[in-house]
């Protein structure tokens, strides 16, 4: 593990730390999420609806679920915890597992800007000579590691990677902001965060081709001292997380 992830983590660790703090001293009785980072605006939503129907309240935090993870082997912090593929398997493994409800997909898409303009159609246009890409880096992130492998499937990897240049990304929302702008002809980011730049871009309709799926998850927690609450909150994961999430484009 790098100096600069252990003290990512180690940040992590206190807000979490302080958070929970906050919400169990005293009667503060909110449930406390552990909300990977992709998942955002849709958790935001589910909370605020989940409070709207029950009166129940819930508060998240959020990081990488690399980095939310180690809380969650140790049962030490979070009642509930929204993630994405393999880290339902990792907390079962952790025994940490409860229940859990499938809400939406997390998946890689093509993103342009309005209109277009260079008339992108397919992941082999990224190949196109002179085209300006943005990937998300394939050493630290899940969809640069799927569209990696499909290049390689198609022996297009090096012409794209000519064309990114040195636009090799970790965060999704720097990729949307880098097509908005015109920095860029085309990237390839997660549809959720695609979706959060809806007014600025288009998704490119192309055929499924990666080789994995990721579902999103809720994941309920089995070492939470309130039972009852995410019980509750699970019901309505199961019964309108799908809604919306869908909504703000987790789909496939």
């Amino acid at each position: 593990m790098t100096d600069a992830l252990r003290g990512r983590r180690w940040v992590l660790a206190a807000a979490l730390a302080a958070l929970v703090g906050a919400c169990r001293g005293g009667k503060d009785d909110r449930l406390v999420v552990l909300c990977g980072g992709s998942f955002i605006p849709p958790t935001e939503a589910l909370l605020a609806e989940f409070k709207a129907r029950s009166g129940m309240e819930a508060v998240f935090t959020t990081g990488g679920s690399e980095d939310l993870l180690p809380n969650v082997k140790a049962k030490s912090i979070g009642d509930i915890f929204i993630t994405h593929d393999p880290y339902l398997d990792y907390t079962k493994e952790a025994g940490s597992w409860a229940d859990h409800a499938d809400v939406g997909f997390l998946v890689p898409v093509l993103a342009v800007a309005k209109g277009n303009p260079k008339k992108l159609s397919s992941y082999d246009d990224l190949a196109r000579p002179g085209l300006r890409v943005a990937i998300s880096d394939p050493r630290y992130t899940t969809c640069g590691q799927m569209l990696e492998k499909l290049l390689e499937k198609k022996k297009i990897r090096e012409a794209v990677m000519k064309n990114a240049e040195n636009r090799f990304l970790k965060g999704h929302s720097a990729l949307g902001n880098l097509v908005k702008t015109g920095a860029v002809d085309a990237a390839v980011m997660w549809n959720g965060v695609a979706h959060t730049f809806r007014d600025s871009l288009e998704v490119v309709p192309v055929p499924y081709e990666f080789e994995s799926e990721f579902r999103v998850r809720v994941i309920a927690l089995n070492y939470s001292k309130q039972p009852d609450r995410v019980r509750a909150f699970m019901d309505f994961a199961k019964s309108e997380g799908a809604r919306i999430f869908s909504k703000h484009g987790y789909v496939r």
